[in-house]
């Protein structure tokens, strides 16, 4: 297989991420989730269940196909340095079962929906388990973070990618890691600051012009760039 269809491949396999991503962990907790009213959020969930559960079914996606982007990624990368391109991989499959584990969450809050408990009860229990979702993705967090900082050393270092993308990748690995920590020291405040706006972008412009640039350019010959 070519250089080039290898890295279509990975820009197809980084869309699925990127999209069953936005859909599990921005769209649907937008439109089902008030924290500061339990009522309105179990209310919520159980209207439009079924979307919630595409939120279960994206988190599934998302999570089983990050483990063939990165060997897809390792495939194209390898030659670059294959130590480098091991750890890669190495920090994604440390970062799945966490989030698996994690979507117990999920599939707890459809059980308490449709258990006899008093509404009181399931109010509660399903505001805990939201909370303990969001903290598993915290935790999560650090190795999204951590695997970008070799991605970006591979793809800087590649010759057949524009160095810029792989200093894109590297600044997300910041903003991951500050998400993590303004948020684990600071809960109360570091929303309030502008840098998970910034953390934002960063992760933005990596992950989604690595995402592009594979899918749309693919690869170029060394020394062309």
């Amino acid at each position: 297989m070519s250089i080039k269809k290898n890295a279509r491949i990975a820009g197809v396999l980084y869309l699925i991420t990127v999209l069953s991503g936005v859909i599990s962990l921005v769209y649907v907790p937008s439109e089902l989730i008030v924290w500061e009213n339990a009522t309105k959020t179990y209310n919520n969930i159980v209207a439009r269940e079924t979307l919630f559960k595409l939120s279960v079914l994206s988190d599934i996606i998302l999570y089983t196909t990050f483990i063939f982007l990165s060997l897809a990624l390792f495939k194209l990368l390898r030659k670059t340095n294959v130590a480098i391109a091991v750890i890669m991989v190495v920090l994604v499959l440390i970062s799945v079962p966490i989030s698996f584990v994690n979507l117990i969450n999920k599939l707890d809050i459809l059980s308490i929906i449709h258990a006899t408990s008093d509404l009181s009860h399931k109010y509660s229990a399903i505001m805990t388990h939201l909370e303990s979702h969001n903290n598993g993705i915290l935790v999560v967090e650090i190795f999204w973070g951590l695997w970008l900082f070799p991605f970006g050393y591979l793809i800087y270092k590649s010759g057949f990618i524009p160095k810029i993308m792989g200093v894109f990748l590297m600044l997300a690995c910041f903003g991951y890691l500050a998400d993590f920590f303004g948020y684990f020291f600071f809960p109360d405040s570091f929303g309030t600051t502008v840098i998970p706006m910034f953390a934002s972008l960063t992760q933005a412009l990596g992950e989604m012009g690595i995402c592009l640039w594979l899918l749309i350019i693919g690869v170029r010959e060394k020394n062309k760039i």
